[in-house]
């Protein structure tokens, strides 16, 4: 058994806790536990940032297919005018 204690140096902090253990009826021991162990799963099941972007990244990769004219030098020109000034 690893025991360590905590010291919440904090007033607001420490406030907080004790609202809560006290709202629940519990020790302040179990309210922290409790509090960190749903912080965890919350953070743990959340997708990776890579797994959160994949259907962005297919999103923009739909968006750049090719298509329409080529932009070649002669495209350039006939935007600008310059065509005909030969």
């Amino acid at each position: 058994m690893y025991l360590t204690a905590f010291h919440v140096r904090d007033c607001d902090t420490d406030i907080a806790v004790r609202r809560l253990a006290r709202l629940k009826g519990k020790s302040l021991t179990e309210t922290i536990r409790e509090a960190v162990e749903h912080e965890y799963a919350a953070i743990s099941e959340m997708p990776s940032l890579i797994d959160r972007l994949r259907p962005i990244q297919a999103q923009f990769l739909a968006l750049k297919q090719p298509g329409g004219d080529p932009a070649d030098k002669a495209f350039f020109d006939d935007l600008s005018g310059q065509a005909d000034v030969r």
